[in-house]
């Protein structure tokens, strides 16, 4: 496998991760106020989640734009 398709797949589990820790997000804002302590926590796995996903994709698309 080479390194783009391993990036990619990579990209792919990342993109699925942040599209779960957005719903998480999205569920805790619906149950509210139950639950408001999780806010910041949520709201921070989020962020990382699409931090990563972002630079995957960047790294991804440097790779390929270098072959």
């Amino acid at each position: 496998m080479s390194d783009i398709d391993s990036l990619k797949d990579e990209v792919k589990k990342l993109n699925a991760r942040a599209t779960q820790k957005k719903m998480d997000l999205h569920d805790l804002s619906e149950e509210l106020p139950q639950n408001w302590q999780s806010i910041l926590q949520v709201a921070q796995e989020t962020f990382d989640a699409y931090k990563t996903l972002t630079e995957k994709r960047a790294e991804l698309k440097a790779l390929e734009k270098a072959s």
